[in-house]
């Protein structure tokens, strides 16, 4: 690890050590404690308490992932009305166009057939040319009223995609609005929780999830393929990442968020790395599935570590066993052990050198 990654992350592990590691209860007057969840395990109230927080961070990612398909949405369906209008104004064109052919020709009909035109005409050879010269016009013609009929065809076609996308766009829509009313409904069962515990209760989280988290760190550092303890240099792409998400920490943790005041954990990386020129998808799970994995021993500074079985979390790799990460609602962007969740693999922005032969 170079002197300046390593003064790096130094000063991000003494932002965080006065930080909690469970949120803190509402500064607000909280109700009196529950007398039944008084007298639950903290194991058990700590496990109730990741449950809720998991929830709520699915929903938030599949809140995320309707964002997204909504934003895109959107642009086609502006796409689609501009190349809508420019077919409708080529349309006017064309009409215009075959209108004025039509009374060219009305203008010029006569009961004569061009045969009996060129045997009764004194100059053959004139007639022949004016022959020519009529061909071509009837060719323009019949150009003119195919230009027109696929542009008719084409502005159908348009209009249609037009009112299909605006469909689409409004289905996502509603979609979304269900979603967020999903995350506020499963953050306020975490805060119904928390809001019942005693401070002494909040303590003793507090500690058991500490002890929980060192001893994960533990068994995943000493584990066969563990992370180095001084990984390899990051690409001058991942270190611009990584830098800028240690320039966020302490900011809050606010879902659906994608900075420059709060983010939750894949605005977080997504920002990082679009900070370093490299844009990845915008969700964990998207992240998961679309990012090249490496095995936990290969991470340099600036990939991306994701958690859960479903892929609903996700963190910078800072080095020496330790990430930066936006952890949950009510904490802000700190330093944590790799092993503060249950980790589900992987994956690098970065771009990896062929292996010698």
């Amino acid at each position: 690890m170079s002197g300046s990654l390593l003064r790096l992350v130094c000063t991000a592990a003494a932002a965080v050590a006065a930080q909690a590691v469970l949120v803190a209860a509402p500064a607000a007057a909280a109700p009196e404690p529950d007398p039944v969840v008084a007298d639950r395990p903290v194991a058990e109230l700590l496990t109730d308490l990741r449950r809720l927080y998991r929830e709520a961070e699915k929903a938030t990612e599949t809140y995320n992932a309707t964002e997204e398909q909504l934003k895109r949405q959107r642009a086609e369906v502006t796409r689609l009305d501009g190349e809508l209008a420019r077919a409708r104004l080529s349309l006017h064109d064309s009409r215009g166009a075959a209108g004025r052919l039509a009374r060219q020709q009305y203008q010029n009909s006569t009961d004569i057939s061009p045969y009996l035109r060129l045997l009764l005409a004194r100059d053959p050879q004139h007639a022949l040319d004016q022959g020519h010269v009529i061909g071509r016009l009837a060719r323009g013609r019949a150009e003119a009223v195919g230009r027109l009929t696929g542009t008719e065809r084409r502005a159908d076609e348009l209009a249609r995609e037009a009112r299909e996308a605006l469909d689409r766009r409004l289905t996502l829509a509603a979609d979304s609005r269900k979603q967020r009313d999903d995350v506020t409904g499963r953050l306020n069962d975490v805060e119904e929780l928390l809001a019942s515990l005693t401070p002494e209760q909040l303590a003793a989280l507090a500690d058991f999830e500490k002890r929980d988290i060192d001893k994960a760190q533990q068994q995943v550092m000493s584990a066969p393929g563990a992370p180095g303890t001084a990984p390899p240099e990051p690409t001058r792409a991942g270190d611009a990442a990584l830098r800028y998400a240690v320039q966020q920490i302490g900011k809050p943790y606010e879902w659906g968020a994608e900075g420059p005041g709060t983010y939750d954990c894949s605005g977080l990386t997504s920002e990082a790395w679009a900070s370093a020129g490299t844009p990845i998808p915008r969700t964990s799970q998207e992240q998961w599935a679309r990012l090249p994995h490496i095995p936990l021993s290969a991470l340099r500074p600036g990939d991306l570590v994701v958690y859960h079985p479903d892929a609903t979390h996700v963190a910078l790799y800072l080095g020496a066993g330790m990430i930066v990460h936006a952890p949950r609602t009510g904490e802000r962007i700190t330093v944590a052990p790799i092993a503060t969740l249950p980790i589900l693999g992987a994956v690098t922005p970065q771009a990896r050198q062929p292996n010698p032969l």
